[in-house]
């Protein structure tokens, strides 16, 4: 058996990942550690998985003015020193880190212990936790096609992005039916994600009448805090109830993406993996301030696959004709579903949970070899 620490909190796009891998692991007998942060999104994700063993740790993110950068900085540090103590009393084979601001203090920590350190980038542009400890990394997981300077390619492994078991493609009406969502006609779902929800939430509710008279039902993932539960009812043109559903958090996305016959997103790593397991056509709006641009790199590539289309947020206008046009278009949503499968083409939880079992067996034969020499 092995014991891996995992550092994967701060956003959903990283805890979402890090739980998925230690499902697998732990399904296999070893034993998992998961550091998360203190902010709500990760006590809402992790409600769910009371099987694994989650850890808050202190840190923040690396935004804001002066002041937040030295309260970032700060936050790195305590991080660290938690990670420090965490890794003596855990003495784990490896650890595996998903970047974000937890990430920083607890590979640090990693490499003064000598533990070995994995990192696992999601988007299409490295984020700067990454970049900052790539050095030290002995095994790197990246999208196909990226490339991340500095890392040899003999640690690089190309294997996707880990999706929870637990969200699955499924058929529509079994789907909506989970969801306890009517559905005469069509189903355009809304994802904001954990940044940038205000904009989409906002153009539902502005054009929701003009949806509804086409037929069109609405499920919109609102994000926490920026709404309650709620319904809203109109009648389309045939007389129809039509309703646009509004929930601040779902932790059955596999439901709300598989009843779709649409999807309008922000391009997250993480809602787009899972859109691809989902197999949903999807309008990805990259949401315009992430970090180094990383969304709109990422609903490109989405893009080019063949799989969904992309909307830049200062065409948001357009957004109502161009949904207007695909939901109704079967013959294209076919194609693109097509395409999703085609991309969904291995189990990248299995593979990277085998590839870091294979790394603690190797540390584990040397630490035995070292031991036997005397060393």
């Amino acid at each position: 058996m092995s014991k891996i620490v995992i550092a994967c909190g701060g956003t959903g796009g990283h805890l979402a990942p890090g739980i998925a891998v230690a499902e697998v692991l732990q399904a296999q007998g070893h034993d998992c550690r998961l550091l998360i942060s203190q902010k709500q999104v990760d006590s809402a994700l992790i409600a769910k998985y009371s099987h694994l063993n989650f850890h808050k740790t202190p840190g923040r993110a690396f935004a804001g003015g002066i002041m937040a950068r030295f309260a970032s900085i700060w936050g790195v540090f305590s991080g660290y020193l938690f990670s420090r103590k965490f890794i003596k009393e855990e003495s784990p084979d490896l650890v595996l880190l998903f970047g974000g601001f937890l990430s920083v203090g607890l590979g640090a920590a990693a490499r003064i212990a000598g533990i070995p350190v994995a990192l696992h980038e999601a988007n299409c542009h490295p984020g700067k936790a990454i970049r900052l400890v790539k050095c030290i990394a002995a095994r790197v997981y990246l999208p196909d096609g990226v490339r991340l300077k500095g890392v040899q390619p003999a640690s690089t492994r190309y294997l996707g992005y880990p999706v929870r078991q637990d969200v699955k493609h499924s058929l529509k009406a079994d789907a909506c039916k989970r969801l306890g969502v009517a559905v005469p006609h069509k189903l355009l779902v809304v994802i904001g994600g954990s940044q940038g929800a205000s904009a989409l939430n906002d153009w539902v509710t502005q054009q929701f009448g003009a949806l509804a008279r086409a037929g069109i039902s609405v499920y919109c993932v609102t994000g926490l805090g920026k709404s309650t539960k709620s319904t809203i009812h109109e009648v389309d043109r045939n007389g129809d109830d039509v309703t646009a559903t509004l929930v601040p958090f779902s932790d059955n996305m596999g439901d709300v993406i598989s009843a779709a016959d649409l999807v309008v997103s922000r391009a997250g790593a993480g809602s787009i993996a899972e859109i691809v397991r989902c197999r949903a056509p999807s309008i990805l709006i990259p949401y315009p301030y992430a970090a180094d641009n990383h969304q709109e790199a990422n609903a490109r590539m989405h893009e080019q696959h063949g799989a969904g289309l992309v909307l830049d947020q200062a065409n948001i206008d357009q957004l109502a004709a161009e949904v207007m046009d695909l939901i109704f278009n079967d013959w294209l949503l076919s194609k693109f579903k097509t395409n999703l499968e085609r991309l969904d083409r291995y189990d990248s939880c299995k593979c990277i949970a085998d590839d870091l079992v294979e790394l603690c067996h190797a540390r584990q034969l040397a630490r035995a070899d070292r031991l036997e020499q005397g060393v």
